[in-house]
């Protein structure tokens, strides 16, 4: 495996400037004036379109997550390329103008994930807007090799969910999804509602439990079979367990993808697959998750953890540009580039019924300024 790092700093030009919103404590952004990036060989200068939030850059954004601050925020990105280096314009391939979706992870190639094909749990594993500077930015300079051209007929706004989508494919591939099989997924957020179009594009039947009726209704026009209401503390009702074995011949989903992070969630995965079946666990948290050591063994089930995704941006565009229709209603606010307070201020607000919100640039005032 060739390491993949982050590219040397761009060279920055001194009469144009970019507009940067800098995460610099709990709660705070502070927009600044920055030297406009200049593409260093093997890069390009992307213009920004879009970038949506996600629960990260709540944590980010309240100080609670494992990077420091100051950092620029934003990992799911879209926008056009606007400079290349000379050389590169020539011969990478890459032209002035092409819209393209950004892929944020970087890793070393050496460690032992690395060396198996398993980067996407990578030891020295970096991203942009987690772990060093994003996309919150008029204008970023970014390694060719991490830009991936955006289908023709995929609305720009739509592209940066790539990132999550691809997320999604990897926690479903994980699971070793077939054609046919019977699915339930845990959480109707972002990831699990992404994992729920790509099951249904698999052939999948699919069935999607949460809390939440507005993200079960999202479920559905995703295509999820069926969907399940989550009763905290009494999951599954006996009359979900039965539905569920009425589906299976009494032998349950031999497929569960856990998009929650919730231990009792996960539980009642395990609980309720299938003797031999999978459960995939993508949702994360720092709960403690407490099963006896008789489930396991005697159920005989692949207990699976699934971080990022190998490389899958390629793929999850396609998906997207193949279901624009019902992926449209999951981005349910958008805000302006100089509304990022109020943007996340909605991301963290309980009762805003968020699926995803995009960043618009394209009504940005925070343009690069200067000479072209």
């Amino acid at each position: 495996m060739t390491s993949t790092t982050p590219a040397p700093a761009a060279a920055t030009s001194t009469d144009r400037t970019a507009t940067a919103a800098v995460t610099t404590s709990r709660r705070t952004i502070e927009y600044r004036s920055v030297p406009a990036p200049v593409p260093a060989p093997g890069t390009a200068v992307v213009r920004m379109a879009s970038v949506t939030l996600c629960g990260t850059d709540a944590h980010i954004w309240d100080d609670d997550y494992a990077t420091e601050l100051p950092i620029i925020q934003g990992h799911e990105a879209a926008g056009t390329i606007v400079a290349l280096d000379p050389t590169d314009q020539e011969t990478s391939g890459w032209s002035l103008g092409e819209r393209v979706a950004v892929s944020p992870m970087f890793y070393c190639g050496q460690c032992y994930a690395c060396s198996v094909g398993r980067v996407n749990a990578c030891r020295h594993m970096s991203v942009y807007g987690c772990y060093e500077d994003g996309s919150l930015v008029t204008e970023q300079a970014i390694p060719l090799q991490k830009l991936y051209r955006v289908p023709a007929g995929l609305d720009l706004s739509l592209a940066p969910l790539s990132e999550p989508t691809s997320i999604a494919m990897q926690a479903v591939n994980r699971g070793r999804a077939q054609v046919g099989e019977r699915v339930l997924v845990s959480g109707a957020g972002p990831i699990g509602l992404l994992a729920t179009l790509y099951l249904k594009d698999l052939g999948c039947d699919v069935t999607v439990a949460d809390l939440n009726p507005s993200r079960l209704a999202l479920a559905a026009g995703l295509g999820a079979d069926r969907t399940l209401t989550v009763t905290p503390g009494d999951f599954p009702t006996a009359a979900q367990r039965a539905e569920l074995d009425g589906l299976t011949g009494g032998d349950g989903p031999s497929l569960v993808i856990d998009a929650t992070g919730a231990p009792a969630s996960v539980a009642a995965g395990v609980d309720l697959v299938a003797t031999a079946g999978r459960v995939v666990c993508v949702g994360i948290s720092d709960a403690e998750l407490r099963l006896t050591l008789r489930t396991l063994p005697v159920k005989e089930i692949d207990l699976l953890g699934s971080r990022n995704s190998q490389n899958l941006i390629g793929q999850a565009l396609d998906l997207l540009d193949r279901h624009q229709e019902p992926i449209a209603p999951l981005l349910t606010h958008r805000f302006a580039f100089e509304d990022l307070d109020a943007a996340f201020a909605t991301l963290v607000d309980p009762a805003a019924g968020v699926g995803k919100i995009a960043i618009d640039f394209s009504t940005s005032t925070s343009t690069s300024t200067g000479q072209d």
